[in-house]
């Protein structure tokens, strides 16, 4: 496992379960502003800092009394409102303690596959790291219901890397990475390294997602997979402590799975 501290450009990805407690769905304060923390010390050392954020339904949903996120489609966009101001207000506070200025940037599938508005996006990215703001992503669930079907944000994150041209991208979960098998079976051993993403890998890691967030393992191989293939290496690593992170830049022994760029 290489140490990644020469990486400058990185994009981060947390889910609702990084960020929300799994029994009521509200936000888990002490983990995120930890993680907060963490992300502005990074951006002290030198690093630009993009950060791609889901959690707003499962917020908005707390914030409505709900005891799991709605199915129907309005009221998941009215808990994506209610969640995403929550979330915001909660992210700049938390950054301007740190003397970090935050930005929020809502992306749908049309902006993306856009031609003038996708460069509108990489121009406004751009213009954010010269200013030396942090970037928060998220889809914009309020007005697009294929949005609302994004890989909890997963494939998102691999987009934003490559918009941004980024050095790294690194997406936690509730696992440490990628395992053999079962990860929750004594035996099963977790992949440090993956050179290549093939069918095996792919095989390895079906499976579903917790019950805040719509993503698995697979979603973030897909990830890893646009990622990769665009040449920017990805990493996932467990969410149980966002100091972690520093591990990935500043040892070569963080316990993860690193794919590696392909070229």
């Amino acid at each position: 496992m290489p140490c990644f501290g020469d990486k400058k450009r990185v994009v981060i990805k947390v889910g609702s379960s990084t960020l929300a407690y799994p029994q009521t769905g509200s936000l888990n304060i002490r983990k995120s502003r930890a993680l907060v923390e963490v992300l502005a010390d990074l951006k002290n050392s030198g690093k630009e800092i993009v950060f791609v954020t889901s959690g707003a339904q499962a917020v908005g949903a707390a914030k409505c009394g709900f005891r799991e996120k709605p199915r129907d489609i309005p009221s998941k966009q009215a808990c994506a409102a209610i969640g995403q101001s929550e979330l915001m207000k909660f992210y700049s506070e938390c950054f301007e303690q740190y003397n970090h200025k935050v930005a929020q940037l809502l992306l749908t599938r049309d902006v993306i596959s856009n031609a003038t508005r996708r460069t509108n996006v990489i121009n406004t990215f751009n213009r954010l790291f010269e200013l030396s703001v942090v970037p928060i992503i998220n889809a914009n669930d309020v007005v697009s219901i294929k949005q609302l079907d994004f890989d909890e944000n997963d494939t998102l994150s691999a987009i934003v890397a490559t918009l941004c041209e980024a050095d790294l991208l690194v997406m936690l979960t509730d696992v440490d990475g990628l395992y053999d098998g079962d990860p929750s079976k004594e035996g099963s051993k977790l992949i440090s390294k993956v050179d290549k993403i093939n069918m095996d890998i792919i095989s390895l890691a079906k499976g579903a997602g917790s019950a805040l967030g719509s993503g698995g393992m697979l979603t973030k191989i897909e990830a890893a997979q646009i990622a990769t293939e665009a040449g920017i290496d990805t990493v996932i690593i467990g969410n149980r402590d966002p100091k972690l992170l520093y591990e990935l830049f500043e040892t070569d022994c963080a316990r993860c799975t690193w794919f590696k760029a392909e070229h």
